[in-house]
């Protein structure tokens, strides 16, 4: 008679580890459905947990459980901006898009129905995680530019395109992912030069960056 494989021992997992693996459920299934679509016995379904552990963990519910997951998400979001600041701005730029679009292309629906705000989980609290992203994003951006004071017109500027970034993400996933990323990446930062292009009319701050990114290319 052949031996049954044995059952692997249970383990007890830390605080820490714990909730980190309800987290990571809870991503799992916000990433392919809106958040008012995702109930907790989901969420320790996809754990392999008891409902009640979810509760022990995150008191405050599902909303609890979402804005955790979103300040998760938020995390790896702002990493996708933390470029070293090697080799030309351009191509740092597109490797921080690769990373971003790989983001978005992995999260579909919780990555629409976060930025849509349409969420019934929204609250200020969320919004303000969302918008810690876009901050952070700029700040990355100007970094990398080298700018140390960046006037009113090129802080709109770059604020403006990360916006059309957005934008361009989820007419992108509307679009069934199409055009291919690697031309959404391109196009984008063509973008980005164009805007800073035209603002380089009425700002001399712009207009040396231009200058400067032209020389670099």
């Amino acid at each position: 008679m052949t031996p049954q494989a044995a059952t692997p021992a249970y383990r007890r997992l830390g605080v820490e580890e714990r909730r980190n693996q309800l987290l990571d459920a809870a991503l799992a299934l916000f990433a392919h459905r809106a958040p008012e679509e995702v109930t907790l016995d989901d969420v320790a379904e996809q754990a392999g947990v008891s409902r009640p552990l979810v509760y022990r963990y995150f008191p405050g519910g599902k909303q609890q459980l979402y804005e955790a997951a979103l300040r998760s998400a938020a995390d790896e979001l702002r990493l996708c901006f933390d470029e070293p600041r090697e080799g030309p701005l351009l191509t740092r730029l597109s490797r921080a898009l690769d990373r971003y679009l790989a983001f978005v292309d992995g999260h579909d629906t919780g990555f629409s129905a976060l930025l849509r705000g349409g969420s019934v989980a929204e609250t200020s609290r969320t919004t303000a995680i969302v918008d810690g992203v876009r901050r952070a994003a700029a700040d990355h951006i100007m970094r990398h530019l080298d700018v140390a004071d960046p006037g009113p017109r090129l802080r709109m500027t770059v604020r403006m395109w990360i916006t059309a970034v957005e934008a361009a993400s989820l007419i992108w996933l509307d679009e069934g992912k199409q055009p291919p990323v690697d031309e959404l990446r391109d196009w984008l930062v063509e973008q980005f030069l164009a805007v800073l292009s035209v603002t380089a009319r009425r700002d001399p701050q712009t207009a040396t960056l231009v200058g400067t990114l032209a020389a670099d290319a």
